[in-house]
């Protein structure tokens, strides 16, 4: 009975010794949350797929709605092939006033985009086992939960707390964790994380 009592003494030993071995590997191998980011009201850059609403004052007749083209560039009448892709706003109306003073004596423009899009480096974009995934305008003050609400929550196969974002920083790409299935189905807002121009979120697909 002693010999019995010290074996099994013996294994469990081994046991919590091995169990002790993978979670320590567990919590090696498990991504950081995202850091804290500072708030930042960055403006709006034109992108292809966008409507941009061209105003020029006392000139009805050059005023019109033109899309931005795949290229990046608008075409009016009067300006052929202009750079719009990565512009503000107020940048593409200086530039139009610029290109029609050729024509028009002290052209006032003013641009008022439309059907936003945005320039592809600043898009987010939603990959693997979302219910509906897709690349996404970013908008200010963008949260995970406006994210996930966007593409429609996740799929039933998802494995939501092993989902990844994958941000640049300083012109690296870093990976973290992210609890989506805290943050949906235990509405546990702690879970929900500010979303920065260009990140990328994985879905992964759970293991059965």
């Amino acid at each position: 009975m002693g010999k019995y009592k010290a074996n099994l003494i013996k294994y469990s030993a081994i046991a919590l010794v091995a169990a002790s071995t993978l979670a320590l590997g567990g919590c090696a191998t498990r991504l950081p949350a995202p850091p804290a980011v500072q708030a930042s009201n960055p403006d709006y850059l034109i992108g292809p797929g966008d409507s941009i609403n061209i105003i020029v004052w006392r000139n009805p007749e050059v005023s019109m709605a033109v899309p931005v083209r795949p290229d990046g560039k608008i075409t009016t009448p009067l300006v052929e092939d202009l750079p719009a892709s990565g512009k503000t706003s107020t940048e593409l109306a200086r530039d139009i006033e610029k290109a029609l003073a050729k024509f028009i004596q002290q052209p006032v423009v003013t641009v008022v985009v439309s059907n936003f899009v945005g320039t592809y480096d600043e898009q987010i974009r939603v990959i693997g086992q979302a219910a509906k995934p897709q690349s996404l305008p970013y908008r200010r003050d963008m949260s995970l939960m406006d994210v996930m609400i966007a593409v429609g929550g996740t799929t039933e196969f998802a494995a939501g707390n092993r989902a990844s974002l994958v941000r640049n920083i300083e012109g690296k790409q870093q990976k973290y964790n992210v609890r989506l299935d805290d943050l949906i189905k235990d509405g546990d807002i702690s879970a929900n994380v500010p979303m920065r121009p260009g990140d990328v979120l994985i879905i992964p697909e759970t293991f059965f």
